[in-house]
């Protein structure tokens, strides 16, 4: 593009070049001389537009290789894929211990990703992973649910003893 040339010949009118914006010394323009109205646009403000030089150089031609993947490289699943104990994992995520239920989901994910890509060793070591994790997550959880109930039924028959006691007096003798 020329900058000469005015914008109306290169297809859409920018901004009138018409004039050049004035030099300022101090930096700044006297306040008097800005527009009043705030709609103008500003076309004789700012720094002094240098000169472009545009310098054309040779074309550069890229080439486009497309690479397709080998006939006998597929993702096939496996006919015989491993369980992935999801639905299980899932349960022991809700209503058990949260981090051992959380390994045991990511476990199954991974069992399934190895079964859809046809991994068969990988597929069967997360599967059993899995299965390992929701096993102890539940023995964990019924554990944690036995001594929150033995709590619960302590707590509950000691407020109880405390109450219908007659030889209890809380206020001194």
């Amino acid at each position: 593009m020329d900058p000469q040339k005015s914008p109306m010949e290169v297809g859409r009118p920018l901004l009138p070049l018409q004039q050049r914006p004035p030099e300022y010394s101090t930096g700044f323009p006297p306040s008097e001389s800005y527009p009043s109205a705030p709609c103008q646009p500003a076309q004789h403000y700012g720094a002094p537009a240098a000169p472009v030089q545009y310098v054309q150089g040779p074309n550069l031609v890229q080439t486009v290789v497309t690479v397709q993947p080998p006939v006998n490289v597929s993702f096939t699943p496996l006919t015989n894929p491993e369980s992935d104990y999801l639905c299980y994992s899932i349960f022991t995520l809700l209503c058990c211990c949260m981090p051992l239920g959380s390994a045991a989901l990511v476990y199954s994910i991974t069992t399934r990703d190895a079964n859809m890509f046809g991994h068969q060793p990988i597929a069967r070591r997360n599967s059993r992973m899995a299965r390992i994790l929701n096993h102890v997550n539940v023995g964990v959880g019924i554990i944690l649910w036995l001594c929150f109930v033995i709590y619960i039924i302590i707590v509950v028959t000691a407020i109880t003893n405390i109450r219908y006691n007659s030889n209890y007096r809380p206020y001194g003798p």
